[in-house]
Parts: structure tokens; sequence; C-alpha cells
């Protein structure tokens, strides 16, 4: 359906410094953590409850769960640059109405809407920076890459989660914050300049068409034994993270003692820095260890985390440093995520393949919000966490079970591009 020019293999363009991407993908990150952690953490200072909460996050995660059905525009309209800086604008109008919005239980609906539109324009950043990296990095690098990519992407979600949080309860108004995110966003498009472009693909049908393709697309590659393993880790709930979003907002947080300011450096800033340096550490284990294993094996680990500050005294102390770890195990496994789509979707179609994978990770991430923030609310916080951790290891029980009924199958003649 369509066609693309393989510039990972052109031995004429030198592949950018993987820090590039890091920067690129920082504003799609920043659009996330303002949001969880945040407004996540002013909801409860202002009527809203914690399903309120996870009802916003929820919002800003439901484009990036359908975000696969557009992803042909990203990959046959405009030049990825193009739909980079349109994007990044977009992004940064988005987030300075998020901020400038007054959270009440009136205005719920009208956040939600904004905050679904302005991550709708983040998908097509993201989709922007895929395609830019899928076309420029050599097979050899793709680990590597990734790990720089999901850094920026974390550290950009410190960025927005802590600084967006520090700035909206210390400046004179809140929209200020949203706005500074907004010019950090536009300020780092300038690293544009550092990577190849990727031209638009040519099309040999309709663009409605080719997005209605993407469903049968999809199922092409699931159908293979890798394809039907990736979307098996990708739809299970491990490696969601998504105990975040509950731990950020101030109701749950002052159980352990701790208050805005220390929400805001652990759960934004040092969180992102964590996270971003478990994506080098995995970066370089992917590199030598299948990421599909990796992944799975980073799920049992964090599914010990929860468990872990479940049974440990709640304190200041044990939510610093459990968070932290938790956060780096996160990092973890972004990286390992990558890396197996890397390896499946190969170069044509990047961002439509990539977003499908990509696309199906999420829900998991916005069911497992809500289910938490539920666990919460019947069973208190040592709940909310036992049941992430439960999740986790039944997860990668299941996948254990799909995987070797996988192998054991005779393997499909369809393969992953």
């Amino acid at each position: 359906m369509m066609q693309s020019t393989d510039m990972a293999s052109d031995p004429s363009i030198r592949p950018p410094h993987p820090s590039a991407y890091a920067i690129l993908i920082i504003p799609f990150g920043a659009m996330s953590g303002y949001v969880s952690v945040a407004m996540a953490f002013l909801c409860t200072r202002f009527q809203l409850t914690v399903k309120d909460g996870a009802l916003l996050v929820a919002s800003g995660m439901f484009p990036h769960v359908w975000k696969f059905f557009w992803a042909p525009i990203a990959d046959t309209t405009l030049s990825r640059k193009r739909w980079y800086l349109i994007s990044c604008v977009l992004c940064a109008l988005g987030i300075t109405a998020m901020s400038a919005i007054p959270m009440s239980p009136a205005n719920l609906h009208l956040l939600q809407g904004v905050i679904f539109v302005a991550n709708l324009a983040s998908t097509f950043l993201g989709m922007s920076v895929e395609g830019l990296m899928a076309h420029a990095t050599p097979p050899a690098q793709r680990g590597r890459v990734g790990g720089w990519f999901q850094a920026g992407n974390l550290g950009g979600s410190g960025l927005g989660g802590g600084a967006g949080l520090w700035m909206a309860t210390h400046l004179p108004s809140p929209w200020m914050s949203g706005a500074a995110l907004g010019v950090c966003f536009l300020l780092g498009s300038a690293a544009l300049v550092a990577v190849p472009e990727a031209r638009a693909e040519t099309r040999t049908t309709s663009l409605p068409r080719a997005m209605l393709g993407v469903v049968g697309d999809l199922w092409q590659v699931i159908k293979s034994r890798g394809g039907m393993l990736c979307a098996a880790l990708c739809v299970l709930p491990i490696n969601t993270g998504a105990a975040t979003s509950v731990l950020s907002q101030a109701e749950v947080a002052a159980k352990w003692g701790v208050n805005e300011d220390t929400v805001s450096l652990v759960n934004g800033v040092l969180n992102g820095v964590i996270s971003a340096f478990g994506c080098l550490v995995a970066g370089e284990i992917c590199a030598r260890v299948s990421s599909r294993w990796v992944y799975a094996a980073v799920g049992l680990l964090l599914a010990g985390v929860s468990a872990t500050m479940a049974v440990l005294p709640f304190t200041g102390t044990s939510y610093v440093v459990l968070t932290l770890v938790y956060a780096f195990v996160v990092g973890l496994s972004y990286t390992a995520f990558t890396g197996f789509v890397l390896d499946a979707i190969g170069k044509g179609a990047a961002a439509t393949k990539y977003n499908a994978f990509a696309s199906l990770s999420n829900a998991p991430i916005t069911y497992m919000g809500l289910v938490l923030a539920w666990a919460q609310t019947q069973w208190g916080e040592k709940g909310m966490l036992f049941t992430d951790a439960g999740a986790g290891v039944l997860g990668v029980c299941v996948l254990g079970l799909f995987a070797s009924m996988v192998m054991r199958s005779k393997p499909s003649e369809s393969a992953i591009a």
C-alpha cells in the first residue's frame, strides 16, 4: 500500500546522535506528565475526586489508544519535519489552554475535551519523531536509539509533571506554567536541524482507503508468530506505570506525609531523570538480550516494587525512594518496548506500524489508571498498590502461557515487514 526509501541503509546519510530524538520527543512526554502529575495532584485541591483525576488522565490517553488509525496521515501527506512543527505549535497552545482553565467540578468536561484535543495533536508529534527515527537508524543502533528516545519521552514527562506542578503552585497565575512549557517545546524544535528529513511516502490509493487499510495491515502483522507475541506484550497489564498518576494526587500523597513540593520533585523532575536513566541502561541491555524478554522480566520487577511499597510503613522516605525505584523500572520497560517494536516494523509506513503497537500498549495504561483509582477508593492505598502488583504478575503469567502456545504452533506464513 505504501512505499518508502530505506534511509537507514543509505551509506551517504550519517545517522544523527540519538540525543536529537530525545530532545524532539520531550513535548510528547511533557503533555502526558502535565496531566498525570501536575493536574492529577491539583484535582483534590479543587473539590475533584481521585476518580475525577483518573478521568482527566484517561482523556489524555484516549487519543494514544486509537492513534494508529490516523497514522497514515503522518506517513503519506507532509514531510515528517513539517508535521513536527505543526504539531509542536498545537501542543504549545494546548498545554497553555489546559493550564488556563480553572480546575473545578463545573469545568471537568471542558478540561477533558481540551486535554483530549491537545493530546491528539501530540500523537502527530510523536509519529513524526518515530518516522524520522525509523528511517535514519541502522538496525545495530536500534536498542541505543530506543533508549535515548524513551529517555526524552520520560524526561519530558518529568519536565511537564514536576516543573509544571511547581510553576502551577508558585507562579502568580496557573496559565503561566503551561505557557512556559509551550515556549520550551518551540525552542526544542531547533533539534530538527540535526536530523535528516524523511519525506512523505508514496501512496497507491486514496488517503481514506489507506486509513481503513490500517486495520487490515495491523491484522497481517499480528498474524505472524512474532506479531502475536508483540501484541500480547502490548495489551496485557504489564509495565503500565499507572500507579504514578494515583500516587501523585494530593489526597494519596498525604498518606505518606509528603507535600506538593515533594510530589513535584519526586514524581516530576526526579522521576523524569531516573526513568530516563533507566531507559539508557535498558538500551545497553537490549543491545545484548532480546527486548521482548527484557520487557517481560521487567514486568515482574515492577510488580515487586509496588508490593514492597504496600508492605513498608507509609513514611516520606519510603515514598521518595520507592517512587524513584518505580520510575527507574518503568524506564527499563519503555526502552524494551521500543526495541522490540523497532525490530518488528522495519522502515516502510513507519508511523503506521509503530503506532499500531504503541496504541495497543496505551490501552492497559488507560484501563489500569481507572482500575487503580477505583481500587484506591475501595481499599485504600495498600489495596491500590497490591492491585497494581497483582495485575503485573498475572499479566506476565498469561504472557508466558501465550508464548508457550505460540512457539508450539505452526509458524505463520505472514511475516512482519
